[in-house]
């Protein structure tokens, strides 16, 4: 009764199983990552940014469109201005330094006008556009570099779902492996060949595989839902992954492709670009256009002699500037941009080194992975082989239920090595792919 109702359980547990890896869709790798392009978040942000950086380069640009402005006015005075005017203007005779008091004006003034400005060369202008420019391309870049930390992620995520899911399969044949012991371990019971111990002994097996494999499943539960969030799409959403790893070859790339080297250059090129602006607004003009079209209006409010008159006011002319000194402001700015400089030489240096050291111990971690995996497969097979013979000598008497439990272990440490030599390679190659700036190879 006991074996019909644990073979039960068990019968169900994989029906389910069953049934929901079938209500799942199956996504490829490459439709997990072209989702996330669309939707991830970070992406989104990012393509923002590009955009920002594009409204910047414009914002830039149009400094160099004329501006118009009109202006209004209006004042009353209840006190004119006052001048001191030489009083030998009016009578020679008087000493010169005498001075009579006038107030010129009336109370009332209106003035309007439209005035339009136009740089005609200013150096700081076209130095803000090459630089807005200049930092488009490096939002472009950062773009990029997010695009490829997305797809690592994604990667790692959907291969932890496939090793997940092979340990789930591992799982699942041990269980069935159990699953006929106990059932031999019954009969033998039963024909008083075995003890009841010993029947114990492998439904305490079984309890424990089934209890590894909910945890083992609900991990992969975990990291479908980790990549779900990735990916941007609804947590309900019902997928699994290929069961299949696939195990590609990583291509040759030079540091002239990588991003972090594209990106250095690029901000090397942004603080060039800055430092050539403020040393040139040292010492190079600016002239601008000016226009002016309006009118000026004049009023008075005592009787008789009331009135409001409008008199035209217009003018044309070229503004010219040069900074003569500001306080050494320019020049503070100029060393800061030069350190800023340095360090960016000395950056750029150590990302090279690093990324020399990353590739040399990625490579070497990918060979021993590697070679491990080959082993790990003939270890498997031999173990398999060895559980086999043991359970037919268990079978013909000549082999104890102490031997067949050690066959089951060594198998499954057997197992458990494989995975952890295909997990330390899909690490070690896509950790290549990365420092080689290789891994959107990965969807090819």
């Amino acid at each position: 009764m006991l074996v019909n109702t644990h073979k039960l359980i068990f019968i169900l547990i994989i029906f389910i199983g069953w049934n929901t890896v079938q209500a799942q869709e199956v996504w490829t790798l490459k439709q997990c990552i072209d989702t996330a392009q669309v939707y991830n978040k970070n992406l989104q942000i990012n393509r923002n940014n590009i955009s920002i950086s594009e409204q910047r380069k414009k914002e830039a640009q149009a400094s160099l469109i004329p501006k118009l402005t009109a202006n209004a006015d209006y004042k009353y005075f209840m006190d004119l201005p006052t001048q001191l005017m030489p009083m030998n203007i009016f009578n020679p005779q008087v000493p010169e330094g005498q001075f009579k008091e006038a107030q010129f004006g009336v109370p009332h003034n209106i003035n309007a006008n439209v005035q339009l400005a136009m740089p005609l060369y200013n150096p700081q202008v076209y130095g803000a556009i090459q630089s807005t420019q200049i930092a488009k391309e490096l939002s472009e870049l950062q773009y990029q570099k997010t695009e490829e930390q997305v797809l690592f992620d994604i990667t790692t995520l959907y291969y932890n779902a496939q090793i997940i899911r092979h340990q789930l399969d591992f799982v699942d044949s041990n269980l069935v492996n159990t699953s006929k012991l106990l059932q031999n371990m019954q009969l033998l019971k039963e024909q008083l060949l075995a003890k009841g111990t010993d029947v114990n002994k492998v439904k305490l097996q079984a309890e424990q595989l089934s209890t590894q494999r909910e945890n083992v499943y609900s991990k992969y539960l975990q990291v479908l839902n980790a990549l779900k969030l990735n990916m941007g799409i609804s947590l309900e959403q019902n997928i699994t992954v290929v069961s299949q790893i696939q195990q590609k070859t990583t291509l040759q790339s030079n540091s002239e492709n990588i991003l972090d080297f594209k990106i250095i250059k690029t901000q090397n090129k942004l603080l060039n670009s800055e430092l050539k602006t403020l040393s040139q607004s040292r010492f190079l003009p600016s002239l601008n256009l000016i226009a002016s079209y309006g009118t000026a209006g004049f009023g008075y409010d005592k009787i008789p002699n009331d009135f409001l008159k409008f008199y035209p006011v217009s003018f044309a002319g070229i503004q010219f500037s040069y900074p003569l000194f500001n306080g050494t402001v320019t020049q503070r700015k100029i060393n800061q941009k030069k350190l800023e400089i340095s360090n960016n030489e000395l950056q750029s240096e150590l990302i090279s080194e690093k990324n020399e050291m990353e590739i040399e111990n990625a490579a070497r971690q990918k060979t021993i992975a590697q070679n491990t995996i080959i082993n790990t497969e003939n270890q498997i097979d031999l173990a398999q082989s060895i559980y086999e013979q043991t359970i037919l000598q268990q079978k013909q008497g000549t082999a104890s239920l102490t031997d067949v439990l050690l066959a089951d272990n060594a198998l499954r440490e057997a197992q458990q090595h494989y995975l952890s030599a295909v997990i330390d390679y899909l690490k070690a190659d896509l950790e290549l792919k990365k420092v080689t700036g290789t891994i959107k190879s990965i969807t090819n």
